[in-house]
């Protein structure tokens, strides 16, 4: 038995957090429902966190189709800010009230594990992060979390299901195990690549048995111009400076010829250790910083009622605009209808919260996760890390 719940379960509001079952239930008992607007809107982001990835928009409006609602909504992959608003639903709060559990638990973790894998991505720039991370998840949410590290900027996914989520082919070397049972690490590359279909990347995991730098040489050796790269595993449970311990295997395999050989680093990584590593690393594999990336704190508020601007203290009341400079990423968030001024950079700024669902009929078609994961990188170039 899993212990999961299924679409359908959450397309009845059998997820839903109980006060808001006694809520509806008193709604419909006193008969004051009421023409709502509410926005999904964070507060604050995790602790280094000056922007965040949007994800999580797809399934949100799987959730949302056929509902008599207006939705508007920031593009999946959107960077934003802390009080910014990324979407805004309108119409009677019975039509909607029972799915602000599910609408929240779909952009809180989707958003965050989007985020890390972006900024894990940033730090790498030009090379490649690979999301190792399905392990450290419930297997049942494992598309979930592939997808959105995907989109995030992961060049690829280990995990078939989430490979075929997003279109590409999935991404993997070879675990410790099958070194272990084969007893050597040059016969396990060696059945690697005899076994394995060609297309896939030979490489070969070098800190089983023996010492990196004499591991790479054996392998180097025994594949030749076949062996793409080698890959170190558990750096912070190594002796000394591994960036040492990489010069040392990059030396050795360079003044031998094996100057293609790339230098994969996995276990335990997050953007800080990659700016680290950056000098010598080719690609890395992120596992458990990516899927138990912190969640996106969303919160859903009513901000208008039956076309009157209320809200609860501590939030700004009517329905919003959201504008961005389409050159320096300058953002500004005002009443709905009012139109910014010009930027400071002399560049015009466009809505990046914008109509999608139309009385329950989604007005537009949702990009495909390359597309997303493009127009992510794109919008990288504008933030820095911090």
């Amino acid at each position: 038995m899993l212990h999961t719940a299924t679409a359908e379960q959450i397309r009845k509001g059998l997820v839903t957090d109980v006060y808001f079952e006694r809520t509806e239930k008193i709604i419909r008992a006193k008969g004051m429902d009421k023409n709502v607007r509410a926005e999904f809107m964070a507060k604050g982001l995790a602790a280094e966190w000056d922007w965040a990835v949007l994800a999580g928009i797809e399934e949100c409006v799987s959730l949302l189709d056929g509902h008599n609602v207006d939705v508007r909504m920031m593009r999946e992959g959107t960077l934003f800010h802390a009080w910014e608003p990324v979407m805004e639903i309108h119409g009677n709060y019975l039509d909607f009230g029972k799915f602000e559990t599910a609408l929240l638990g779909f952009i809180c973790q989707a958003s965050g594990v989007a985020t890390m894998a972006a900024r894990c991505k940033k730090a790498a720039g030009d090379k490649q992060v690979i999301s190792f991370g399905a392990r450290r998840m419930h297997p049942a949410i494992t598309p979930m979390v592939e997808r959105n590290a995907y989109i995030g900027g992961c060049e690829g996914v280990a995990v078939s299901l989430g490979a075929q989520l997003v279109g590409i082919e999935p991404t993997g070397t070879m675990p410790h195990a099958l070194i272990l049972i084969m007893g050597d690490t040059v016969e396990a590359t060696r059945a690697f690549h005899e076994v394995i279909e060609p297309h896939v990347r030979r490489i070969s995991l070098i800190d089983t048995f023996n010492d990196e730098k004499f591991e790479a040489l054996n392998v180097a050796k025994a594949l030749g111009k076949d062996l793409y790269g080698v890959r170190l595993d558990t750096p912070g449970s190594r002796r000394g400076d591994f960036n040492k311990i990489m010069e040392e295997v990059r030396w050795e395999l360079d003044i031998r010829g094996f100057e293609h050989v790339k230098l994969v680093l996995s276990g335990g990584l997050d953007e800080h250790q990659i700016r680290k590593y950056n000098a010598l690393a080719d690609a890395y594999g992120v596992g458990t910083a990516i899927s138990n990336a912190p969640v996106v704190d969303f919160s859903l508020d009513i901000v208008e009622i039956d076309g009157t601007p209320i809200a609860k203290r501590g939030k700004r009341s009517g329905s919003k605009s959201v504008y961005r400079c389409t050159a320096c990423f300058e953002t500004r968030v005002l009443p709905a209808g009012k139109r910014p001024g010009p930027c400071p950079c002399g560049n015009g700024m466009e809505e990046i919260l914008t109509p999608f669902i139309s009385k329950g009929r989604i007005d537009g078609s949702l990009p495909k996760p390359a597309d997303i994961r493009e127009y992510v990188i794109q919008q990288l170039a504008h933030v820095e890390l911090g």
